[in-house]
C-alpha cells in the first residue's frame, strides 16, 4: 500500500476531540494498510496519530530534526525514526517517503509543511495532493484566506488541484482510500 504523511500540532494542550481525531486518523490509516509518516513527536496531535496507528497494527515512520529531540520527545514505539539536521531536510524526507499529505489542526509549523507541499505541486516539483482535515471547522479561516488570494489573482488557477479540504476524519480516510487505491496491473 502507500504512505501518508500527517502534518499536525505537537501541542499537548489541545482539546481532547482534536486528539481523538488524530488518533482515529492514525488508526484508520493503519486499517487501510498505509504507512503513517509524520514528524516523529510523541506529543500533541502528532503523538496521538502515531499511537493510533501503532495500536491498530500500522507501520509508523518518524522524521525529526535533531534540535527538536528534547523539546518534542521522540516517539519510542514506532517502526522507524529518521533524525535529520534541519526542518528543510525533515520536509524533504517526509515528502520523499509519502504519497499523499493529510493536514490535521496545527500552528505555524503545520502550515509551513502544508504550504510547502502545495507550493511544490504548484511549481511542478511534486504531484502529491495535500488534504486539510477540517476537524471542528479548524481550517475555515485558511480556506477563506486561499479564496481571497484566488479572488485577488495571486494564485494560479491550477493550484486548486494541489489541495482540498475534507470535513472530518471519515471523509479524509475515504479520500485516502480513493486516491491511493491499488492500481490494476
Amino acid at each position: 500500500m502507500g504512505a501518508v504523511c500527517v502534518f499536525a500540532s505537537a501541542n499537548d494542550a489541545l482539546p481532547e476531540r482534536l486528539r481523538d481525531a488524530a488518533e482515529a486518523t492514525g488508526a484508520g490509516l493503519a486499517r487501510l494498510g498505509h504507512t503513517l509518516v509524520y514528524g516523529g513527536s510523541s506529543r500533541g496531535l502528532m503523538g496521538a496519530a502515531a499511537r493510533g496507528a501503532v495500536a491498530a497494527g500500522g507501520r509508523v515512520v518518524g522524521v525529526m530534526p535533531r534540535h527538536l529531540v528534547g523539546r518534542e520527545r521522540v516517539a519510542a514505539d514506532i517502526a522507524e525514526m529518521h533524525l535529520v539536521d534541519t526542518l528543510a531536510e525533515r520536509k524533504q524526507l517526509m515528502a520523499d517517503l509519502s504519497d499523499l499529505f493529510l493536514v490535521l489542526p496545527g500552528g505555524v509549523g503545520t502550515l509551513d509543511e502544508a504550504l510547502e507541499m502545495i507550493t511544490w505541486y504548484d511549481v511542478g516539483l511534486s504531484r502529491k495532493q495535500t488534504l486539510f482535515v477540517d476537524v471542528d471547522g479548524f481550517w475555515r479561516d485558511f480556506v477563506a484566506m486561499m479564496a481571497g488570494l484566488r479572488a485577488r489573482g495571486v494564485l494560479r488557477p491550477d493550484v486548486d488541484a494541489a489541495w482540498a479540504v475534507v470535513p472530518d476524519v471519515p471523509a479524509a480516510l475515504d479520500a485516502v482510500a480513493t486516491r491511493l487505491a491499488p492500481r490494476a496491473a
